[in-house]
């Protein structure tokens, strides 16, 4: 699955995956790749979704499916949207057991499929985080915010951390 190019060295999205995230702007970093190519994109549990963010990262909102609230049926919900898009960004209501995290997995390897999730996720081909990040564009106390550096790190899928510095 494509991924934006500042992601391209630190993580591939291989269809049938699972992969967390630590914060918003990397689930919509990482599914900005798949909607810039003409994929679908679907963002489940997000009540407080941002239309415009999502564009200024990268995602089509023409092809964006939002499903804010699913509630107790997150699982029906994501298993659904896992049927017709190639991109699921969920954050999860709670904890997930292994049995849930099982059955949407095997979905999404049925249908080629990525499911990328904000939160704690049994088991995930790589976990993305931040490590350090740093904003620029005020000096002084005057200005404007332009930029936001972060130096992300991907652990997981058996292999050494990998490291990369990305503007946000």
């Amino acid at each position: 699955m494509p991924v934006l190019p500042a992601f391209a060295e630190l993580v591939r999205l291989r269809t049938g995956g699972v992969y967390g995230v630590d914060s918003a702007t990397l689930g919509m970093a990482l599914a900005a790749g798949a909607s810039q190519a003409g994929e679908w994109v679907g963002f489940a549990g997000w009540d407080d979704f941002g239309a415009e963010a999502a564009q200024q990262r990268g995602i089509v909102l023409g092809r964006t499916v939002l499903v804010p609230s699913p509630g107790e049926h997150w699982l029906e919900v994501t298993a659904a949207l896992v049927d017709v898009l190639k991109v699921v960004v969920l954050r999860p209501p709670g904890g997930v057991d292994a049995k849930s995290a099982s059955l949407l997995e095997a979905r999404l390897r049925a249908r080629s499929a990525v499911l990328v999730v904000q939160g704690e996720w049994p088991r995930c081909e790589a976990r993305i985080s931040a490590e350090q990040v740093a904003w620029e564009g005020i000096g002084h106390g005057r200005g404007r915010l332009r930029e936001r550096r972060a130096t992300l790190v991907a652990r997981g899928g058996g292999r050494m951390p990998v490291r990369a510095e990305v503007v946000l």
